[in-house]
């Protein structure tokens, strides 16, 4: 796993798409229970070099009901984003990120970690690639059948404060599905 993790850090596969060049972020651990696959590292990420280092952060780490300590214990949890490097500024917030990332890199984690027993996946681009003719048409769809993924997946939008007005149209979200999570991500971690 060092080896690898040493290789992603070092990628340069699509370092002419990035404009403050690359900085693959990742943190994982063959001990890694539940792995958080998200999108791609936000400009402040970038900038620390410090995974979920944000507000999303600070709202999935909420939404999982953890603390700094256990969230950055790579041991315990491991963050993998779709886009391991900052994908720069679009016209409504981030880039998507690059899709040279995950087909490159992530089966080779994903053989790395094999006490993983929940892969949450965050945002639209990890629902269709993890579940691809599984993803429902919306991700709205997606994770309101959350149940159909579980044991192994669990679908999430992205906690970014941009989705509050998601968060405010869908109550059932924070009344059924957190609590879920939340049940399931403190079991994996006894």
């Amino acid at each position: 796993m060092k080896e690898l993790l040493h290789n992603i850090r070092q990628c340069t596969i699509c370092k002419e798409h990035l404009p403050l060049g690359p900085r693959p972020i990742v943190s994982a651990h063959s001990d890694s229970k539940i792995i958080i696959i998200g999108q791609a590292p936000g400009l402040k990420v970038h900038k620390t070099g410090i995974p979920w280092d944000d507000p999303s952060g600070k709202q999935l780490r909420k939404w999982l009901n953890v603390t700094n300590d256990v969230f950055y214990n790579e041991t315990k949890i491991a963050l993998v984003p779709m886009g391991f490097c900052y994908p720069g500024k679009g016209k409504s917030g981030d880039l998507p990120p690059r899709p040279e990332c995950a087909p490159q890199w992530h089966q080779k984690l994903l053989d790395n970690m094999p006490n993983a027993e929940l892969i949450i996946l965050i945002g639209m681009y990890s629902q269709k690639y993890y579940l691809k003719e599984k993803a429902k048409r919306t991700l709205t769809e997606t994770v309101a059948n959350y149940k159909e993924y579980l044991p192994i997946y669990l679908p999430l939008p992205h906690p970014s404060p941009r989705n509050r007005f998601w968060l405010t149209k869908n109550p059932w979200f924070e009344k059924e599905v957190i609590p879920v999570l939340q049940e399931r991500v403190a079991y994996l971690l006894k």
